[in-house]
């Protein structure tokens, strides 16, 4: 009697992987597995710390320590979370314009300063080197790095090497610091890295979770916005609804409650999106933004019309995602996705009426992970991501000065996270990952 014969494989799927293609590495301890966000935000920290309070003032011989300005208006907005009194988020003096989970995520770090007696006086002449930066820096910093266990656990997704892994967090922690450090604003990395969250449990089938973690992305800071219709033409046409019933409930909780408490300041803000191009960067889009007033623009229009191409993206990119759409991504799938999620970010600094230099990172560090599996892609992205950083900080002035070369700056980033890779020859295996 013959034994049966075994039944056949089904036949590879294009862009689709059987199972997880690092399972054994779950196995390892969780600081083992994340070792290089770790330790590279315990550097970033140390640095923020060492050269907003020590070697900074020394270099410059300033007499106050030279602090991420934007942070007391949010910080001011998460005091007032803290005490419930959510009609003065939008308060004028708070400055802030994004969704309320900006303030969220820094409530803890202000009911420490709360409990143990520490002002939130802004820092000025009476008040050189306010002691709130030596607990809200840490924890702004620390809670921004939450991009960089994403972009590592993402990077572990792709099977890059843990010495591509380390060098990934370095040149992410490099740029992350003007976000966190120059400019204050954890919310921008906060949003960021729960959207690269979302992408991918998006790669593993995992509908819900990454439709809850979109949410809470856009929540925090809307600039995400941009890339929700890459992820919604990569989804199951009957999984639609229930992901943008999730995506939204966050912000729709948050924001209806603002504006249920202060409804005029809560609009306003959130729909104008004011800023000032004689304190920032005005570009090209300056001059046909509306004006609101003491010398801001309204930003939000050209925020739409990025929202708007990212649509007409997603509509070119999808017909060839429908494959993969029921079933986990292969790496190559994945990476394509994270490099039009770039694409699509950079739109807003195309459009935009007033640019500062932290809207620069988010395209950074996306584009960044996109190029992990090749040594050489990794290598000039960096170069050219770390230029951008510290390029980005100068004061030129006029509409085309800074953001001409800023933009064409982000155009080199993607061209160089989207070089091919050199491939050798392999036998085609299903659900074989293949690394340049």
């Amino acid at each position: 009697m013959t034994a049966p014969c075994p039944a056949p494989s089904p036949p590879p799927v294009p862009g689709v992987v059987a199972d997880d293609p690092a399972p054994a590495r779950r196995r390892e301890p969780w600081l083992a597995r994340r070792l290089f966000p770790l330790l590279a935000t315990a550097v970033l920290i140390a640095i923020a710390m060492a050269s907003t309070t020590w070697w900074g003032p020394l270099i410059t011989g300033a007499h106050h320590w030279p602090l991420p300005d934007d942070l007391w208006a949010t910080l001011a907005g998460a005091q007032r979370l803290l005490h419930l009194n959510i009609a003065g988020l939008y308060a004028p003096s708070t400055g802030l314009v994004s969704f309320p989970g900006a303030a969220v995520i820094l409530v803890p770090v202000v009911a420490v300063m709360d409990a143990a007696g520490i002002s939130l006086q802004v820092q000025g002449v009476h008040n050189p080197h306010p002691a709130s930066w030596l607990v809200a820096g840490p924890y702004e910093v620390a809670v921004s790095a939450v991009a960089l266990f994403a972009a590592d656990a993402i990077a572990e997704r792709l099977g890059a090497t843990r010495l591509q892994r380390a060098f990934l967090a370095a040149a992410s922690a490099t740029a992350l610091w003007s976000v966190s450090v120059q400019w204050g604003h954890p919310e921008d990395a906060v949003a960021v890295g729960l959207l690269l969250y979302g992408i991918l449990a998006l790669s593993q089938a995992r509908t819900s979770r990454s439709a809850w973690l979109v949410g809470a992305a856009v929540a925090v800071q809307p600039l995400v916005l941009v890339a929700l219709p890459i992820l919604l033409v990569i989804i199951e046409p009957r999984r639609l609804a229930g992901f943008l019933a999730r995506a939204a409930a966050p912000g729709v909780v948050l924001l209806g409650a603002a504006a249920a408490a202060n409804w005029s300041a809560t609009i306003h803000a959130v729909t104008n999106q004011p800023n000032w191009p004689t304190v920032d960067h005005p570009t090209p889009w300056t001059s046909l933004a509306p004006r609101l007033g003491h010398g801001a623009v309204a930003a939000g229009p050209g925020r739409v019309l990025a929202i708007v191409v990212a649509c007409g993206c997603a509509i070119i990119v999808g017909q060839r995602w429908r494959a993969v759409r029921a079933a986990p991504w292969s790496p190559e799938t994945l990476e394509q996705v994270l490099w039009w999620t770039a694409a699509v970010l950079a739109l807003r600094s195309v459009f935009e009426s007033v640019m500062v230099a932290y809207y620069l990172w988010p395209v950074l560090a996306v584009a960044l992970i996109a190029a992990v599996r090749s040594w050489p892609r990794l290598a000039a992205t960096s170069v050219a991501a770390v230029t951008i950083t510290f390029v980005s900080q100068v004061s030129w002035r006029g509409p085309w000065a800074w953001w001409a070369p800023m933009v064409a700056g982000l155009l080199l980033i993607l061209f160089l996270a989207r070089l091919p890779m050199r491939r050798r020859t392999l036998p085609d295996v299903p659900g074989q990952v293949r690394n340049g």
